[in-house]
């Protein structure tokens, strides 16, 4: 349902240009997108936040919410829930 537009708050915060094209929900991320660093996890965390209206508590950051762009939108849909 918000494939589309974590995709592209992913392809903006990072910006990835045309290199987001080929991303699909099984695409990882962590580890895999070199601009996926640190400092660019709390950027996009601030512009899914704005973006969808939602509050992400430290606590509920994990390796596991970036280990895909499936696994990420997934976060963001049960935080909008």
């Amino acid at each position: 349902m918000y494939l589309q537009q974590v995709k592209a708050i992913l392809a903006d915060v990072l910006s990835l240009g045309a290199a987001a094209d080929a991303l699909t929900p099984e695409s990882p991320l962590l580890g895999s997108i070199p601009e996926l660093d640190s400092m660019a996890v709390v950027n996009l965390i601030t512009a899914l936040e704005d973006q969808f209206g939602i509050v992400v508590d430290d606590d509920e950051i994990s390796a596991a919410t970036f280990e895909t762009l499936g696994s990420l939108t997934a976060f963001v849909e049960q935080k909008t829930a």
